[in-house]
């Protein structure tokens, strides 16, 4: 077992034909069997566990049920909650509720602004101890004044500023990509404009403050552009992208809401920016935006559904039978994008964990055997290589296939 934990912590990113870990009694035996592959514990600097205040989509020891399952040893939780994490007392209860029931490590963000309603400033000073980075995810922060003094705190405090650009006026009741899909359908779209306008100005804000800037879940050819831009005069800048977003297209869409995410799936051309940004290092990670809804939310069609889909047990998998298996990017690049860089850049600790995998295993996407309590996403019905057969924390089986 040392010499596999070795292994993993000198990122070693597949520890093939290693061993197969099984608890009994509490303790560990190893089977030696070629047909399997030890990885690194992953981890997803973007989720929404969806408590306090929205347990009825989400709980944290569902939604880090799930993350295990997916082979994730860390995952961050996003602050569009109830209370909102602004201050150190309503931080507080999330931090109870994880030290309570999660089965891995949950690192919680701080909000950016009271209430996420981009008025005024969360008191970051004394939630800095106890958060990962601070958002206003799931709402763009509309003011340029307040997002430069928002990077000089975020600054001040050592902490990176990880933002959701989005420019409200730029919406108009859009519900997916303004596209072919949008015009053949008769829905309103969602510009990329509303996306890439707000990135443009924080990669100014952020060369002008010198704060660390991460931009989540990039979706368009244009984002990838600024990014790589930016990197390249010296601004201290990450992104991220999501599974989804590399995988499928405006192409793609149905009239179910498993489809509706925000941003939306976008045209062919922007999944072909993004994995040319995955190639050339212009995007740092991926992340799943895991955002669940109930079966009746969900049911209301493109239209009628809240955004956000789930996507903790299907983001390995997914990525590997779409990019790794047709050649498109190698499995240490997987591995890196998923594993070590998001603890690179916000400061998470590497851990011992892992997770072992079948990776000649294909199985068709079944909602109804995730162990999250959502079961919106697009890659039902869809049959995906690598099944994860166990997932080990801390020295503790924390997922082990039934």
């Amino acid at each position: 077992m040392n010499t596999l934990r070795a292994k993993i912590m000198a990122n070693e990113p597949g520890a093939t034909g290693a061993a197969l870990f099984f608890a009994t009694n509490e303790r560990f035996s190893v089977l030696n069997d070629p047909r399997y592959t030890i990885f690194p514990g992953f981890c997803d600097v973007h989720v929404h566990f969806r408590e306090p205040g929205f347990s009825h989509k989400e709980t944290i020891f569902s939604g880090s049920r799930a993350a295990a399952h997916g082979g994730y040893t860390a995952v961050c939780t996003m602050p569009n909650l109830d209370p909102v994490p602004d201050s150190a007392q309503h931080l507080a209860e999330e931090r109870a509720i994880i030290e309570r029931t999660a089965v891995i490590p949950v690192y919680p963000y701080g909000a950016l602004t009271v209430g996420e309603r981009g008025e005024e400033a969360a008191d970051l000073a004394a939630m800095a101890p106890d958060v990962v980075a601070f958002s206003d995810d799931g709402r763009g922060v509309q003011s340029e004044e307040m997002m430069r003094s928002l990077m000089l705190a975020c600054k001040k405090l050592g902490k990176v500023l990880a933002a959701h650009c989005e420019e409200n006026s730029l919406l108009r009741g859009g519900t997916i990509h303004d596209g072919a899909y949008a015009r053949a359908h008769g829905h309103r779209g969602i510009c990329s404009e509303s996306e890439w306008r707000p990135i443009r100005r924080d990669l100014k804000l952020a060369a002008e403050t010198g704060a660390a800037y991460h931009v989540c879940h990039i979706s368009c050819a244009e984002s990838v552009d600024l990014i790589r831009r930016a990197k390249a005069a010296g601004v201290d800048v990450t992104c991220e992208t999501a599974p989804h977003y590399l995988i499928l297209t405006d192409q793609d869409l149905k009239e179910d809401g498993r489809f509706k995410m925000n941003p939306p799936i976008r045209a062919p051309k922007d999944r072909a920016a993004l994995i040319e940004g995955i190639l050339d290092g212009t995007i740092d990670m991926i992340a799943t935006d895991h955002a669940p809804h109930t079966a009746e939310e969900k049911s209301r069609g493109l239209s009628g559904s809240p955004f956000g889909v789930v996507g903790l047990e299907t983001a390995f998998p997914a990525l590997y039978t779409h990019l790794v298996k047709p050649g498109v990017i190698s499995l240490e690049k997987l591995v890196d994008l998923m594993a070590y860089a998001p603890r690179r850049r916000f400061g998470i600790p590497r851990d011992d964990g892992f997770s072992v995998w079948d990776l000649d295993a294909c199985e068709t996407v079944d909602p109804q055997t995730f162990l999250s309590a959502g079961r919106a996403t697009p890659f039902a019905g869809m049959e995906l290589y690598g099944n994860n057969l166990l997932t080990v924390h801390a020295g503790q089986v924390v997922y082990r296939k039934q």
